[in-house]
C-alpha cells in the first residue's frame, strides 16, 4: 500500500495533501500559521481531526509530541549530531534509520522493515512516497513522517 504527501507549493502555512494510490484525497495536513512552535492537524477526507502534531517548546533540539483521539502515541526527539540527522523516537515501537534530508529512510518494527518513504523526482512542490506493508500502519506511519519534516524544518529556521 501506497501513500503520496503532497506540499501544496502556496500556502501561508505548512500545508499537506495525501493521496492513496489510485488519487483519492486520504488526508489533510495543516499547521497553525500563529501558534508558538509547530501545532500540526491531520484531517480525514470528511474534513474530521483524526491527530495533531505537536512541538514541545523550551527544548534545545526539536521535540515533537504525536497524539491521535486526544491521547498522547508518542514523541521524537531531534538528537545532537553534527552531520546527518538522528532521532530518538519513542513511538509505537518503531526505530527510523536512513538519510532523513534526502527522503529515504525506513522504519522498523522488531528487526522488520514496516515502512519506507522516499522522495518523488520531477513534481510541482515537494512529493513523498510512504509505503506500508501493513495497511494498520497508514494514520500513525503518515503522522510519524510529518513530525520529521517538521523537526527538520524546525532546526533550519
Amino acid at each position: 500500500m501506497r501513500l503520496l504527501i503532497k506540499q501544496r507549493v502556496f500556502s501561508w502555512s505548512d500545508t499537506y495533501d495525501v493521496y492513496d494510490e489510485e488519487g483519492n484525497v486520504r488526508y489533510f495536513v495543516r499547521a497553525e500559521v500563529f501558534a508558538l512552535g509547530h501545532q500540526i492537524h491531520v484531517y480525514d477526507a470528511a474534513h474530521v481531526e483524526v491527530g495533531m502534531i505537536r512541538q514541545k517548546l523550551f527544548n534545545l533540539l526539536p521535540v515533537f509530541e504525536i497524539e491521535t483521539g486526544g491521547i498522547k502515541r508518542g514523541q521524537i526527539e531531534k538528537q545532537f549530531t553534527l552531520f546527518q540527522p538522528k532521532y530518538d523516537i519513542d513511538f509505537n515501537g518503531w526505530r527510523v534509520e536512513g538519510d532523513f534530508l534526502g527522503w529515504d529512510y525506513d522504519v522498523y518494527s522488531g528487526c522488520s522493515s514496516i515502512i519506507h518513504i522516499s522522495k518523488q523526482l520531477l513534481h510541482w512542490g515537494d512529493t513523498y512516497a510512504i509505503d506500508f506493508t501493513n495497511p494498520g500502519d497508514e494514520l500513525l506511519g503518515m503522522m510519524l513522517v510529518i513530525a520529521i519534516d517538521a523537526a527538520n524544518c524546525s532546526q533550519n529556521k
